[in-house]
């Protein structure tokens, strides 16, 4: 059965998804940043109101995966309080200065998951050689990498997805980037089982005060970026889970 993750930005969305037939919730905040570690606060909610599976994401800041020995130790640090409570999975990655999987960290960052499920994050497709990537990551026990295969959207990485999952004797082949109701199926043909989404949109403010001329976003229109917020779309998670998996026809007894 073909599996539907959902990339969720807060608690709200995580609990919608859930509601909608998601299976798995990958947890971040820094929806700019691409994705970066949620809040003690949000881990705890996850853990006291989410029952579907719930990966966090560890990452301490946008931008490279090439992290300062700071950084890293932050990693480690969110590893073990994630571990502690309770969570099956973890979603992280983190590269060398020259592309490839940084083998002594991920290393240190594997044996600190003992009994968790790790996802190598997209840095996969940051990294300068996939093929040798995934040997490396499968020789770790790394359960599955979330990729586009190496791509701006997953669509367009269609034919090195197809050669990864093939060829991968471990890890699961998951794809990201770009995942909608419309290209599913594009997926499904070429032997993708595991699909990531955030499967959302972009949702008004409630507040009726609106402050013009003052954003906190450096990088948004002025007065627009605190105004609005994404949010996961049911109907669309549902729709999604639904094409995956669609009921079978049931024969009429004679």
């Amino acid at each position: 059965m073909a599996k539907l993750e959902v990339c969720c930005y807060s608690i709200d969305c995580a609990l919608t998804a859930e509601q909608s037939g998601a299976d798995r919730i990958e947890l971040c905040s820094g929806l700019r940043d691409g994705g970066l570690t949620p809040s003690y606060g949000v881990l705890r909610q996850a853990r006291e109101r989410i029952s579907i599976p719930v990966h966090p994401m560890v990452r301490p800041r946008g931008g490279d995966f090439c992290y300062s020995a700071a950084e890293f130790a932050s990693i480690q640090y969110d590893i073990d309080q994630i571990r502690e409570m309770g969570f099956p999975g973890v979603v992280v990655g983190v590269l060398d200065e020259e592309g490839h999987i940084d083998l002594p960290r991920m290393k240190k960052i594997m044996s600190r998951c003992d009994g968790m499920a790790v996802t190598f994050h997209r840095a996969f497709d940051m990294s300068l050689n996939p093929r040798l990537a995934l040997d490396q990551l499968t020789d770790m026990g790394v359960a599955r990498i979330l990729t586009s295969g190496q791509q701006q959207s997953a669509e367009n990485g269609l034919i090195l997805l197809r050669e990864l999952n093939q060829a991968s004797r471990g890890p699961i082949i998951m794809a990201g980037s770009g995942i909608r109701l419309t290209n599913l199926n594009k997926f499904r043909l070429c032997g993708i089982q595991e699909l990531h989404s955030s499967a959302g949109q972009w949702v008004a403010s409630p507040m009726r005060y609106r402050k013009v001329g003052v954003t906190l976003c450096s990088d948004g229109d002025a007065g627009m970026d605190e105004l609005q917020h994404y949010c996961v779309d049911g109907d669309m998670v549902a729709a999604m889970k639904s094409a995956l998996n669609p009921d079978k026809v049931s024969l009429p007894v004679l």
